[in-house]
């Protein structure tokens, strides 16, 4: 299974980037994982918030194929337990899911052309966190699902 992750923007401070790369080398050894970092938009004070959404639909889009599994990291998605999440993805390594996609929107959330393409939403909290350290929080739980299914000694009940 080919794991994609896209981000709105390029990851910023250093220590985020150091930690985000730490898991994604160690994600390797389970899985090919693909991260696509979308610029940011440009201009955007012209621009209101369903505007910048739109656009930034688009450049999400332009990199999801139809037979893609697209996940969003919505605030508004479902809630997993670490080990759930793991399931979640064992399950749809069982049913032959070649590919799956997440992603993290803009600043705003996204346009309602993702949602309908998304075949799926998953929040990693009810907190809010910034769109940086998202990245690190995922591929951190990425790396720990993986752990839980080959039964790997990372993860503590």
């Amino acid at each position: 299974m080919k794991i994609t992750f896209i981000t709105v923007g390029k990851t910023e401070d250093a220590y985020l980037k150091d930690g985000i790369e730490k898991y994604v080398k160690r994600i390797k050894h389970y899985t090919k994982l693909d991260i696509i970092e979308l610029a940011e938009l440009k201009n955007t004070k012209a621009l209101t918030e369903e505007q910048q959404k739109t656009k930034e639909a688009e450049l999400i889009l332009k990199k999801v194929s139809p037979q893609d599994n697209l996940i969003l990291l919505d605030e508004g998605g479902q809630e997993f337990t670490s080990v759930q999440f793991a399931n979640y993805l064992n399950k749809r390594a069982v049913n032959s899911v070649s590919s799956l996609v997440f992603v993290v929107g803009g600043p705003y959330g996204f346009d309602e052309s993702v949602y309908q393409r998304a075949n799926d939403k998953l929040s990693l909290s009810r907190m809010t966190f910034s769109h940086q350290m998202v990245r690190l929080f995922f591929v951190e739980q990425l790396y720990r699902a993986f752990t839980i299914i080959k039964g790997e000694p990372y993860h503590h009940q």
